[in-house]
């Protein structure tokens, strides 16, 4: 005798976007309170410190009640980028200069990673899905920037340049983290480090410390982030620019 057996469909797609919310009975603990204060909570203490026992304690409710709007912890995670999303501005498309069109949206999304510092983070880990209604009107926005630029391949630009945006505004926003543990000013942190790191760089000729550097990371440390993350902005967008067509070909 054989047994009949039931043939399974595909995996659920592992994203918050993906299914119908849920109703719940619980009018004053909604969805949107539960984001804000897990935003809330990232901003103070980092992603290793969320979960959604101290969140519902945050909010004066049990996870078990937490989980009948948010269904996993990386659910959560997807609507709290896509909550910060609609802080990145992105110009229109079509105006006369594409490049500081592109450098004010990359200018934004720096700004609003360094206020959200576990973003960065969270971007790169795979698994996934960014599907909320914000993310997709800041992408569709980006395309329509690059598109109307002239790029043939309007995807293939941005993901080139938001892989150094992404990677820079990570390296800052860890920086920006220690700094703030020390509990110093990142002048005053920078000014301890400072005589450490010459005497490291001491014996390698290629790795002098400029004298001016050392007086602007001492003085205007923020200035000094501005105008390297400026650099490579500069460079990135040499390099596109290279593939847009010629005028006349």
């Amino acid at each position: 005798m054989t047994r009949s057996t039931k043939s399974k469909g595909p995996n659920p797609i592992p994203s918050v976007w993906a299914r119908e919310q849920r109703r719940t009975d619980q009018p004053a603990l909604s969805r949107d309170a539960i984001v804000r204060e897990a935003i809330a909570m990232l901003d103070a203490e980092g992603i290793e410190a969320l979960s959604m026992r101290k969140l519902g304690a945050r909010l004066n409710a049990g996870a078990t009640s937490l989980y009948r709007h948010v269904a996993t912890k990386d659910e959560l995670m997807e609507l709290a980028v896509d909550e910060v999303t609609a802080e990145i501005h992105v110009p229109p498309a079509g105006g006369p200069d594409w490049r500081a069109a592109v450098t004010e949206a990359a200018g934004s999304f720096r700004t609003t990673a360094l206020r959200h510092p576990w973003l960065t983070l969270v971007l790169g880990q795979a698994g996934l899905a960014y599907l909320g209604p914000n993310y997709m009107s800041f992408s569709e926005r980006l395309a329509a920037l690059f598109t109307a630029a002239g790029f043939p391949e309007p995807s293939r630009a941005i993901e080139t340049l938001f892989s150094y945006v992404i990677g820079m505004s990570n390296a800052e926003a860890a920086w920006l983290t220690t700094v703030a543990r020390s509990g110093e000013t990142e002048a005053d942190f920078i000014a301890r480090l400072m005589p450490a790191a010459q005497r490291a760089a001491a014996d390698h000729a290629h790795l002098a410390i400029p004298h001016t550097e050392v007086e602007e990371a001492t003085t205007d440390p923020a200035a000094l982030r501005d105008m390297k993350f400026a650099y490579g902005l500069e460079v990135v967008l040499d390099g596109l620019a290279l593939r847009l067509p010629r005028k006349g070909r």
